[in-house]
């Protein structure tokens, strides 16, 4: 696969009012010019809480902000006109699209209907009772703000495994509900924690049913034939079986171009978990690394206190690096997230340069380290908290070096706690590049680079030290960091 970096641009707290759609596409240009290649975008589908919505309260996937659906016309990230705008705007500089797929739920029903369910332990979602409870849920989706149009389908009971909440009698909990697909049990090939994954929340769909799966087939068509698409995030991956994935995505490739890129949310760290669902898609597709972005978060902790020769250990970038996106932080990793495991400020240049510069996985970057936010929200202690995320000064200049100076074959010198470092050797038409970073004190490393660089000078690409180093006769050469800091030299005659 031909070199690539993904920028997700959204997180969490991006700003309502909008103007997201607007922001791309104004936005387009530089980031072509810069060494983006790939741009995730948020949900572009109806939530429940309209124009409030994340995205991830999926409602509606055939309103792309086009319909007067939960309170508003446009979704948070603007209507669909802007959406398309959007999408032209990357394609039109040689930018892909990467749309955010939300299948795994469906919240907000316009009405209820009579269901027959049975409790699930909330613990171990295996254990169902055997008291079967007739109630009322809200389980009907008719989109009456869409009258029909681009789909006349209709979700019922008979479209979902379980609920959390049910009517006459009320109550709140985790509810298997009673109807012919599976035998009564949730579906397989899904996480095992808490028994069975299955269900996350709100009315988790049933991939079992046919014409459910016919209709989100036809929604992935439909989706490529409205906006420029080139490739699909896939959500909350660890709670859908495994088998759809693998049958939507071969669909999607057949139907809409083979080369599309799909990355999946499997959030977990176990580096075996993470395989064993590749194994169980075929290798169809790319997983986020996880265990690698957890060893990041451990390693900003501990400071020098961290053995900088284990960083990739038991990362999925290590034993699958072509399955792999890795990635520093998102969405959901952000301060105040559920997921909240953020990269302390020092560390993220550190993170950022091995990712973008060894060339093993698909390195992702974060909207707030790039662009920096600002936001306020209630956390786990229930105080407010304002939390601001300063731009990585030196990312643009990691992007940048990633372009021009991350190519040909590697050289991983791992070879104390304290300072490691990543030799790129350039092609005949590239030149390459000397990574070295460190978690303690300034440390100097020697490198061997060959007698064809004898005498070459060579100075930090980053500028975080100036001056210049001279390699000796036989083209080795001694590079530097400063104390948690990271350089990248180059040869200067190459800048």
């Amino acid at each position: 696969m031909a070199q690539r970096t993904l920028l997700q641009f959204f997180h969490w707290y991006y700003p309502t009012g909008g103007g997201l759609w607007n922001d791309v596409a104004q936005e387009a240009q530089r980031l072509a010019d810069l060494g983006i290649s790939d741009v995730w975008l948020p949900p572009a589908c109806k939530g429940a809480s309209g124009g409030l919505s994340v995205g991830y309260d999926s409602y509606d996937l055939f309103d792309l902000g086009e319909f007067d659906q939960k309170g508003s016309i446009a979704t948070k990230y603007g209507d669909r006109a802007a959406l398309e705008r959007a999408t032209t705007a990357l394609r039109d500089v040689g930018l892909r699209v990467i749309h955010d797929v939300v299948f795994n739920h469906k919240i907000g029903a316009d009405e209820t209907e009579p269901v027959s369910v049975r409790r699930a332990n909330p613990d171990d979602r295996t254990q169902l009772d055997d008291q079967i409870i007739n109630a009322k849920a809200w389980t009907r989706f008719s989109f009456p703000g869409r009258g029909g149009q681009y789909s006349r389908f209709v979700w019922d009971a008979r479209c979902f495994t379980g609920i959390d909440h049910i009517e006459e009698p009320e109550e709140d909990g985790v509810f298997r509900i009673v109807n012919e697909y599976g035998e009564g049990e949730w579906h397989d090939e899904v996480d095992d924690e808490l028994g069975n994954y299955d269900y996350l929340m709100g009315a988790d769909v049933e991939f079992r049913n046919h014409a459910v799966y016919e209709e989100l087939k036809f929604w992935g068509r439909w989706l490529a034939d409205q906006v420029a698409c080139d490739g699909f995030r896939l959500d909350a991956a660890k709670h859908i079986p495994a088998w759809f994935f693998r049958d939507w995505v071969g669909h999607m490739r057949e139907t809409i171009k083979q080369d599309l890129f799909v990355v999946a949310e499997y959030w977990h760290p176990d580096k075996a978990s993470l395989q064993r669902y590749l194994d169980q898609v075929d290798k169809q597709l790319m997983l986020f690394d996880v265990a690698l972005c957890h060893r990041f978060h451990d390693a900003s902790l501990a400071g020098d206190g961290f053995d900088l020769r284990t960083l990739f250990d038991e990362t999925l970038v290590a034993h699958s690096p072509g399955h792999a996106v890795t990635l520093v932080g998102n969405h959901d990793t952000q301060p105040l997230q559920a997921l909240e495991a953020p990269v302390a400020d020092w560390f993220k240049p550190l993170a950022y340069a091995l990712i973008l510069i060894r060339e093993q996985g698909i390195p992702c970057i974060f909207h707030p380290d790039l662009y920096g936010a600002s936001y306020v929200d209630n956390g786990g202690d229930g105080n407010e908290h304002h939390i601001e995320i300063a731009p990585v000064a030196c990312l643009p200049r990691l992007i940048e070096a990633r372009r021009r100076f991350a190519h040909g074959s590697q050289t991983d010198l791992f070879d104390d706690p304290h300072c490691i470092a990543v030799v790129r050797h350039g092609t005949n038409d590239h030149p390459g590049v000397i990574l070295v970073l460190s978690n303690g004190i300034t440390f100097e490393k020697r490198v061997s680079l060959g007698r064809e660089h004898a005498g070459a000078a060579f100075r930090d690409f980053l500028g975080h030290i100036e001056g210049e180093v001279f390699a000796d006769e036989e083209g080795n050469v001694e590079v530097a960091s400063h104390a948690g800091s990271v350089s990248l030299w180059v040869r200067s005659d190459c800048l």
